[in-house]
């Protein structure tokens, strides 16, 4: 049922006011006495999710008694993020995901169901697994908490996709992130019921939400005019009605249609955020619908010094490259690491531009190497020297760079979807 819902697209949520409708939700829920908090990790930190999470540690005090960052495939986050990220709560409270080891197969998605939602472009059962902690934890409460945005593999980010990705293990993860690249990315991008997500929510209806007790807080944030964030919407429930209230303010909030292609895009990857190419390659995911055929994307990635969030990803990434779809299906069948890592063969899909528009990346002078970034199939720039060229802060959208040339700006591409109004469709 639906608990919870206030926003709208012009809605600006204080700090204040979010505290007094964390309070409202929680005396809504009635009391606890063994409380799990499941939010994302530090990539997501315009997310309010950090400090939603402090904010149900001071209602809750000692009756939360874990709090499981939903790191899927991410690095485990730091001190120094976990302390910026969550202010006020005991580091000794936070634990961390491994999605290779710690999880558990919680039942399986039929092969007939699967192909049936891919139009039998996949027809491999799903195996939804969730880290052992959440399953098998005695919680009167998992409280998930994370943004409904435009994503990639799934269509909209967060809901069921929070535990089985965030929290699941890696034949999971391999599954539905290969499911949304066998489909095709642009096909999914911005929908709510893509075949990925109807996947995870047949699972989390069928094995999560008969034997747990999982609520979900969830927030649509969108960018202000002047600069900044805006936290546009607070969505609380524990079925699917809730995503579907955040995803419809969150499609009118994140999602830019253009009208005309772009011959130039210019992202700029946060350096505290961004430290990868897993992470940062969303600089092409949210962009790529609205580049023009032999376009150009920029992105200015100081903080990328690796491909991989972990050694067996980054090498696989190292060996075969960003290429085009055919290419990696091709590759699948030859290699038996890449057939057994199908997240990381679908990350090179998705990585890929189909040689239809030219991505230059360009780290900082502590990142990858112009050798590195080259032999993945990207092009190589200086960050100092692009930065210089572009000048690009405090930019969004529409404007010349200090050269006259006209581009589009977008800094902080985890925080929306652009797409030309004639190549979307819905």
């Amino acid at each position: 049922m639906l608990y919870y819902s206030v926003g709208g697209e012009d809605t600006d949520i204080s700090a204040e006011e979010l505290q007094e409708h964390i309070k409202k939700i929680l005396e809504t829920l009635g009391k606890r006495e063994k409380v799990m908090i499941v939010p994302p990790d530090f990539t997501r930190y315009q997310s309010q999710a950090g400090i939603i999470t402090s904010y149900v540690y001071e209602e809750y005090k000692d009756k939360v008694k874990d709090i499981m960052p939903a790191l899927g495939t991410h690095k485990p986050m730091p001190e120094a993020q976990l302390v910026k990220m969550f202010p006020g709560i005991p580091l000794e409270l936070f634990r961390e995901h491994d999605w290779r080891n710690d999880v558990v197969t919680i039942g399986e998605i039929s092969a007939e169901f699967v192909s049936k939602v891919t139009e039998g472009i996949v027809e491999e059962a799903y195996p939804a697994q969730l880290n052992k902690m959440v399953w098998e934890g005695d919680y009167d409460l998992i409280l998930s908490i994370g943004q409904v945005v435009p994503h990639e593999v799934i269509g909209m980010a967060n809901y069921s996709k929070n535990l089985l990705v965030g929290t699941g293990g890696k034949e999971a993860i391999d599954g539905s992130h290969f499911i949304g690249a066998a489909f095709g990315m642009e096909r999914i991008m911005g929908t709510v019921d893509s075949p990925v997500r109807l996947v995870l929510n047949e699972a989390y209806d069928k094995f999560i939400k008969p034997k747990r007790p999982v609520v979900y807080i969830l927030t649509v944030v969108g960018q202000k005019e002047g600069g900044g964030t805006a936290l546009r919407g607070i969505y609380v429930g524990d079925d699917v009605e809730c995503f579907t209230k955040a995803s419809d303010l969150a499609l009118r909030v994140n999602f830019t249609l253009l009208e005309k292609e772009l011959d130039t895009v210019v992202v700029t990857l946060d350096p505290e955020k961004f430290h990868t190419t897993w992470l940062g390659n969303k600089a092409i995911y949210r962009t790529r619908m609205a580049i023009r055929d032999g376009g150009t994307l920029i992105v200015l990635a100081k903080g990328v010094s690796g491909f991989g969030e972990d050694d067996k990803i980054d090498a696989l990434i190292r060996k075969h490259g960003y290429r085009p779809t055919p290419v990696i299906m091709e590759k699948i069948k030859s290699d038996k690491d890449l057939a057994a890592n199908l997240s990381a063969a679908a990350h090179l899909i998705h990585g890929t531009s189909e040689g239809r528009f030219r991505v230059v990346y360009c780290p900082g002078e502590d990142g990858l190497t112009k050798e590195e970034i080259e032999s993945v199939g990207y092009e190589y720039a200086n960050y100092a020297e692009m930065v210089e060229k572009y000048a690009p802060q405090g930019k969004e959208g529409y404007a010349k760079a200090p050269n006259g040339q006209e581009v589009y700006y977008v800094s902080n591409p985890a925080l929306g979807l652009w797409a030309y109004e004639g190549r979307f469709t819905k």
